[in-house]
């Protein structure tokens, strides 16, 4: 991003019709010892983690259920959740899912056994490691490209701070389709930017190679609509027009093949659309598929109107402010890269820059305003900006890097901006160092408790809808269960920030750099434990379980019926390791809503007058309920419930006494 001492390949005079000049011949092989960090991170943080905790309520299961259903029915156009038009969501990410399901589990249901869930696990959360991965290598490879040096520090920098981030590794716990989309959009980028690139006729023979980049580009524009719909086609081509614009280089717009990438694009995009919309008419007031997917979806999520109205969005200083936690540590260094960024900033913006690397900036930067401002302006979520993280964490990198070459010679103010993020990040290590020795001392006496979720204080911050409001529902008992993880995490950020500012402080930058990296890796396999601990409070997988053991001890018929009590998400783990479909009291709420208006929607939803009409009749009831609603089921059954299990505040009863075994 910034040269305090420019490379040879930038010193040539661009030319306006040939704007991208092939990168130098130099470091042109990858950097063996950097990818085995780059791989021996991963693996560790991210491989690791695949297999526990076993999937979680809500989003995670309830789209692992999309992918288990495509195995039951073969029906690979029209999503299903419990038997109900799942019609929210592009197939891409579930058809990986269920390919993963069929190759890497015995089977359903998932509950049956330990080895079966953690299978299961896998199945669901490997392709998300991969498409970190992924992310990671194309960081290596994009900066190696636009950035290159003898020691590729840049590249090796833009896959670390990939693999290490706290956002990266925070929304890839949940089976969503956000970082498979940042994979495909960011390589559409790169291929965009190699398909402009001035033809070297000194290759012949891989002219093949050269005039294939614009076709990668409509390929994986099209994967990312079928990842997550039209917003890919907004971003990308929003980036596009700025980038045109401002460079002037819309007079290159054949190289992009345009005709005969459409084509390419609509063969791949077109035909799933096509079939769900003529598989899926006659839904709420003889709405169909293109007017849920494409209008309801897509226009009125965006305005904030969607039906059922079930999505928040973050205030403005929430929305911009939690990307310094989503990219830390790393954020600590934007000063620095501002600094040096700034001082380039003629050559990067100029209308008649011509190298690869300035183009590389100005892409990322439009690509990063404009998907920043529009999921501003949006509804939102907090992952929603995930495709921002390799584009600015990749700048970052580079602007270190070429920091570093001149880490010798630095001016005040760029020496002071850089030791602000070494002296900020060992000052935050000690702070979050000392807060961890605090809880641990505190709970010392007190006994490990397997269920966090009896302990915690359940304050509803933000409502739950940040990823980090459970954050706060911690007391002193449930610490208690945490001691291994905050022993873990209280270890890193006590010594690696200190290793780091003594690195830095005897001129050492890249193994500071290294030892952040290491400090943010311990901390994200401490988190991984802490998260497992909280699987209780997260998951319902252990109500399956129940339930099965009841029926092979013979406590309970198989004939049984299993209820969840309100939105299916509080308990969408059960369906899905159970590999039933189940009946909802009160719950035609948000994504079941309008699935369950088809002529054709299974009849599982139940009101609550329903419930007590066939409670104690007919077959036996199994039913789940959740914390929030414990009051609302004690006041409708009273005394005729046997409660079976109770776990993190959720309980599950039925309406007759077990067989005896």
């Amino acid at each position: 991003m910034s040269a305090i001492h420019p490379t040879p390949i930038d010193t040539n005079p661009p030319s306006f019709l040939s704007p991208y000049r092939r990168p130098g011949a130099a470091s042109a092989r990858w950097s063996r010892s950097n990818l085995a960090i780059l791989l021996a991170l991963w693996l560790a943080v991210f491989v690791s983690a695949a297999f526990t905790p076993p999937l979680l309520d809500d989003a995670d299961t309830t789209h692992a259920q999309a992918a288990q259903s495509m195995l039951a029915t073969g029906d690979l156009v029209t999503l299903h959740v419990d038997g109900v038009r799942y019609l929210e969501k592009p197939p891409l990410p579930y058809w990986i899912a269920a390919l993963c399901l069929k190759f890497f589990t015995p089977g359903p249901p998932y509950a049956r056994s330990a080895g079966a869930e953690r299978s299961a696990t896998f199945a669901v959360h490997f392709p998300l490691a991969l498409e970190v991965l992924g992310l990671a290598l194309l960081g290596y490879a994009w900066a190696k490209r636009a950035f290159p040096s003898p020691n590729q520090h840049g590249a090796l920098y833009s896959g670390i701070f990939i693999l290490t981030s706290a956002g990266v590794f925070l929304f890839t716990r949940v089976f969503i389709p956000d970082a498979l989309l940042s994979l495909l959009l960011a390589f559409t980028l790169y291929a965009f930017l190699r398909s402009l690139e001035e033809p070297d006729e000194s290759l012949p023979s891989r002219i093949w190679v050269r005039s294939a980049w614009p076709y990668w580009a409509w390929l994986s524009l099209a994967l990312a609509v079928l990842t997550k719909g039209l917003v890919a086609i907004v971003l990308i081509f929003g980036a596009a027009i700025i980038f045109f614009f401002w460079t002037g280089f819309y007079t290159l717009w054949r190289r992009l093949r345009p005709f005969s990438g459409v084509l390419l694009f609509l063969a791949v995009a077109a035909p799933w659309h096509i079939l769900a919309g003529l598989r899926n008419t006659g839904g709420a007031n003889g709405h169909g598929f293109f007017w849920f997917y494409f209008i309801n979806e897509h226009v009125l999520r965006f305005l904030g109107r969607r039906i059922p109205r079930d999505y928040n969005k973050l205030p403005g200083y929430l929305y911009w402010s939690l990307h310094i936690v989503w990219l830390f540590p790393w954020s600590l260094f934007a000063p620095a890269a501002l600094v040096a960024a700034w001082r380039r900033r003629n050559q990067i913006f100029s209308r008649a820059a011509g190298s690869f690397r300035d183009q590389t900036v100005l892409l990322a930067l439009a690509f990063s305003a404009l998907l920043l401002v529009f999921f501003s302006i949006s509804t939102n979520q907090e992952y929603y900006t995930f495709p921002v993280y390799l584009p600015l964490l990749m700048l970052l990198g580079a602007a270190l890097a070429s920091i570093e070459s001149g880490v010798g010679s630095l001016d005040r103010t760029l020496r002071r901006a850089l030791s602000f993020a070494f002296a900020s990040y060992a000052t935050l290590g000690v702070a979050i160092a000392a807060a961890l020795a605090y809880g641990l001392w505190s709970s010392r006496n007190l006994p490990f408790a397997p269920d966090i979720g009896e302990l915690v204080a359940y304050r509803n911050v933000a409502g739950y809808t940040l990823s980090l409001s459970h954050f706060f529902d911690l007391t002193g008992p449930s610490f208690a269960a945490l001691r291994l993880p905050a022993s873990l995490a209280m270890a890193a950020f006590l010594i690696g920030p200190a290793a780091a500012w003594i690195l830095y402080s005897r001129g050492r930058f890249f193994h500071a750099i290294l030892c952040v990296a290491a400090a943010s890796g311990i901390f994200l396999i401490a988190a991984q434990i802490a998260f497992v601990r909280f699987n209780p409070m997260l998951s319902s997988v252990n109500f399956a379980r129940t339930i099965l053991q009841l029926e092979d001890s013979g406590r309970i018929s198989r004939d049984n019926i299993v209820l969840l009590y309100g939105d299916h998400a509080f308990g969408s783990s059960i369906p899905f390791y159970l590999d039933r479909r189940v009946d909802l009291v009160n719950g035609r709420t948000t994504s079941m809503y309008f699935g369950s208006t088809f002529p054709d929607a299974p009849p599982i939803f139940l009101t609550s007058a329903d419930l007590l009409s066939q409670w104690g009749r007919g077959p036996r009831k199994v039913l789940f309920v959740p914390p929030d609603l414990r009051g609302e089921v004690d006041q409708l059954l009273g005394n005729r419930q046997i409660i079976l299990q109770r776990t993190s505040g959720k309980a599950l009863i039925t309406d007759r006494p077990l067989h005896r075994p």
